[in-house]
């Protein structure tokens, strides 16, 4: 069992260029079911052996595909997620980067009316492992397990998914949710699906400064969690109104400190770490009670 990414997953690469055919051309090799890709234009074409469409309406009726990796430049990627969220595909992980907000707030606006599951943008990606992976992450430091992650920073992810498999735990699915201020699965969304998912036992959330998505998270965990959760808050030592990397990453009006975030998770009944070291051993600790 794993959530979102499973063996039923078919899926679709848009935007075909040399990054999305070097993270195609690794999804596939660790076996991960891509069905075609889309290239306006060059319908018919064969890349990596993956067939060619226009448009994503039409490789869904041909492969059946019920997923999409983007790798469309910033300045259209907004139109690509509103083209597979119309085409009723039931994921869509969105990779690129500096994606315009007011672009982003039209595909939040779409996908609240749709039954369609965004992950990012300006994220790694989502790995169930030996299942697949639809992103750009190292699948070397993944083993199968009973620990989800939901991680806010692409590298802490990977860091906290080698500190798990090093402690022996395994994951059950991985996610990268996103840095960017507006985003399409937050922490408390990946929360309540790895709480209601059979097959994971605890939960490893990466936080970071900026916004207010960790806090939400807390007071769903307070409430709702059946699971243990174990946590890590990015940027204790970030100086207010500087942005740290992510667009999303800036303490504004005094809001979004790691301080805040970090006494809302330790309310909510979370192990917080104060260094991203502990997670691992942390987390089996926690696990094995």
């Amino acid at each position: 069992m794993s959530i979102l990414l499973t063996g039923e997953t078919r899926a679709l690469v848009q935007g075909l260029g040399k990054e999305g055919q070097f993270h195609a051309e690794r999804m596939l090799q660790y076996g991960t079911k891509l069905v075609g890709g889309i290239r306006p234009g060059k319908a018919g074409e064969d890349v990596l052996g993956l067939p060619a469409f226009n448009t994503v309406e039409d490789a869904v009726a041909e492969t059946g595909a019920n997923a999409s990796i983007i790798f469309v430049p910033a300045p259209f990627a907004a139109d690509a997620a509103i083209e597979a969220i119309e085409a009723k595909l039931d994921l869509i992980v969105l990779i690129t980067e500096g994606i315009p907000p007011l672009d982003m707030l039209k595909v939040k606006q779409l996908l609240k009316h749709s039954k369609t599951r965004l992950i990012g943008p300006n994220c790694p990606g989502i790995i169930t492992p030996e299942i697949g992976k639809l992103g750009i992450m190292p699948v070397e430091i993944y083993n199968p397990g009973r620990c989800g992650v939901i991680s806010r920073s692409g590298t802490l992810t990977y860091e906290v998914a080698a500190q798990i498999t090093n402690a022996g735990l395994g994951q059950s699915t991985c996610l990268g949710i996103g840095g960017d201020p507006i985003i399409g699965t937050t922490h408390k969304d990946a929360l309540e699906l790895f709480n209601n998912d059979p097959e994971t036992d605890m939960v490893a959330l990466i936080g970071e400064i900026g916004g207010s998505d960790e806090e939400i998270a807390a007071k769903y965990i307070k409430k709702h969690m059946k699971k243990p959760v174990v946590a890590f808050i990015a940027g204790s030592t970030a100086p207010p109104g500087k942005r740290m990397g992510h667009a999303g990453a800036i303490i504004a009006g005094g809001k979004g400190t790691a301080a805040e975030k970090k006494k809302a998770l330790r309310n909510a009944g979370v192990t917080v770490c104060d260094s991203p070291a502990d997670i691992g051993i942390t987390a089996k600790k926690v696990l094995e009670g």
